[in-house]
Order: C-alpha cells, then sequence, then structure tokens
C-alpha cells in the first residue's frame, strides 16, 4: 500500500468562500519580477525630445509689442489671433511651442500676460509669434 491511497481518488477540493482564480490572473503571477521599478518610464522620459527656447532679438521684441498694442486697441471687434508661445517643461530642459487660434479676452499690462477667451494665459514673455486679419490690414 502506498503512502496517498487514502487519499487518491478524493474528488479536488474547491472552496464555498474562495472563488476559483481566472487562468488569466494565475498567469499574471509568475510573469518576471520588475527589479528596476520606473525603469522603463525612466527611459521613454529621457528618450522625450524637448525644444530649445529660441531669444528674440530686440527688434523682434518692439514688433511683438506693436502688435499687442495694436491688438489691445481692437479688443472690441474680437479680432481672431494665432498666437504662438513657449512653454517650459516641467521634468527637463527646454520646452515646446504651442500655437493656439482665438479671440483674446483681455490683456493684462501688469501681469504681462494675455487672456484667451478660452481661459488659455499665455505670458507675454514667452510669446514668438503673433497673426491677425487686424494686423494683416494694418500693415504688419
Amino acid at each position: 500500500m502506498g503512502k496517498y491511497d487514502d487519499i487518491i481518488n478524493l474528488p479536488h477540493h474547491e472552496s464555498a468562500r474562495h472563488p476559483k482564480m481566472p487562468a488569466l490572473d494565475r498567469a499574471a503571477q509568475f510573469l518576471p519580477f520588475a527589479a528596476l521599478t520606473g525603469h522603463d518610464a525612466a527611459v521613454r522620459e529621457t528618450a522625450r525630445l524637448t525644444e530649445d527656447r529660441m531669444e528674440l532679438d530686440e527688434i523682434r521684441k518692439e514688433e511683438l509689442d506693436v502688435h499687442l498694442q495694436l491688438l489691445r486697441e481692437q479688443l472690441v471687434q474680437k479680432p481672431q489671433v494665432s498666437i504662438t508661445y513657449f512653454v517650459s517643461d516641467v521634468r527637463k530642459d527646454g520646452g515646446a511651442y504651442f500655437t493656439i487660434t482665438g479671440t483674446i479676452r483681455k490683456i493684462e499690462e501688469t501681469r504681462r500676460q494675455v487672456i484667451m477667451e478660452n481661459g488659455t494665459v499665455i505670458p507675454i514673455d514667452d510669446i514668438y509669434g503673433i497673426e491677425s486679419t487686424i494686423l494683416d490690414d494694418a500693415g504688419s
């Protein structure tokens, strides 16, 4: 007589309290252990590209100031504008340039920011370019 002959033909036990684990979850228990948690995310972050901020010369800064002044005078007409501006990256050096098209709600000189109708706040010092039908009509 063998060591397990008394239990060999008994039915497999199924718990009444704990449901059977799905095969997919069971297989997940045996996946390789990730010893370097976050390593893949760090590699992706390092590979993510950012742009350098382009510095404007004094002539370009003056042109943008003139454009903003013309827009300030025409805000009641709600001109459509496209503003290209720089947004610094919070995780690494550099950032990205974005262009927003819409209507300016107001230009706050004291805070040096442009507030768009959709709520976007653009620091004036981050503006790289402005296009508008009013500016085109004014010869700028």
